[in-house]
């Protein structure tokens, strides 16, 4: 039994859905910050393919907040055996940060496994790769080093100086991302320009004003972007990527899709579907093995793929060199 409940209505509707088809039966509820893609995919077909008798109720909120003290509630009057967050604001809505094990607006009687989580130590939801630090919690990581990152732009672009960066304050991700990059980049000799997209609006910001902000990258200087750690931005990935495009901005992103399938130039990145099947190694760990999820390691993604847009590289003039062909993935839309 697989269901996916993307609505206002869905913790009625998960309460109503969630009962188990015996005794033995697990029920995994996967709580999305948004819609379910490859990642949840990855998780559903490597269950059953485990052969372990679970069903996967998949939950999106599509970034509405308010939804998660109600999923709280219905994980633990549904009698779910285990939890799979994706992102870093639906994890922090499910179980908050370290500070706040023991208070019952957060699981901490449910095991939970975090995925697609940016900085989950810098977010305090866990404590190191070797554990996390909470007796319920285990967790997946998929990102490359960002200095990587650098590294890599560097090989494609020799005259890459200036680093752009788009952020908001409505999901903490973004901030940390922001903050990361501002220590990190002048040591690699990089400059970094970062804008606010909707400065003194702590709510969702205007997607109107992502061109806005794109034309004050180029006038800038600007010509190479980094898309990371935002889901509202990755939801408004074509009107993100295009207005850069349209500015003369390359955008190096760890969202495969957004090269995939909108203007992004450059994705170095595990795949989603291998992170969600890494997720569901986690979870089978715990219901079918017996462990205790604090006392696993946080598993980290070891394979990484390099896609590159042909008709963005064209259009920008910016043609990998043929060695960086050599290992990347080119597609064209």
């Amino acid at each position: 039994m697989k269901r996916i409940w993307s609505c206002i209505a869905c913790v009625t509707l998960f309460m109503s859905a969630t009962v188990p088809a015996s005794a033995e039966t697990k029920t995994i509820l996967g709580v999305w910050y948004e819609p379910c893609e490859y990642l949840c995919e990855g998780l559903k077909d490597a269950i059953v393919e485990s052969g372990f008798d679970a069903t996967v109720e998949i939950v999106s909120v599509n970034q509405d907040k308010s939804l998660f003290p109600g999923l709280v509630e219905a994980a633990r009057k549904g009698k779910v055996d285990l939890v799979v967050t994706q992102g870093t604001s639906a994890t922090l809505g499910i179980i908050g940060t370290m500070d706040d094990i023991g208070n019952p607006r957060f699981l901490d009687d449910i095991p939970v496994v975090f995925t697609v989580v940016a900085d989950p130590f810098g977010t305090r939801i866990a404590e190191s790769f070797e554990r996390s630090g909470r007796n319920n919690v285990a967790g997946t990581f998929n990102r490359v080093p960002e200095a990587v990152n650098v590294q890599i732009i560097r090989q494609y672009d020799p005259s890459f100086e200036t680093l752009g960066l788009l952020y908001h304050s409505n999901e903490r991700n973004s901030l940390i991302k922001k903050e990361e990059l501002e220590a990190l980049l002048p040591e690699l000799g990089i400059e970094f320009v970062a804008l606010e997209l909707d400065p003194g609006n702590p709510g969702v910001p205007d997607p109107a004003l992502i061109p806005v902000r794109m034309a004050e990258f180029r006038e800038r200087g600007v010509r190479w972007m980094y898309l990371g750690s935002s889901t509202f931005l990755r939801v408004h990935g074509d009107l993100y990527t295009r207005s850069a495009v349209e500015n003369g901005i390359a955008i190096v992103s760890p969202y495969e899709s957004l090269v995939r399938d909108n203007r992004a130039l450059l994705s170095i990145a595990a795949r989603y579907y291998d992170v969600g099947k890494l997720a569901a190694d986690q979870a089978l760990s715990i219901l079918r093995d017996g462990a205790t999820p604090g006392d696993l390691p946080i598993l980290q993604a070891s394979d990484f793929a390099y896609v590159v847009n042909m008709d963005v590289a064209r259009e920008l003039e910016k043609i990998p060199p043929f060695a960086f062909l050599q290992v990347a993935e080119a597609v064209s839309n």
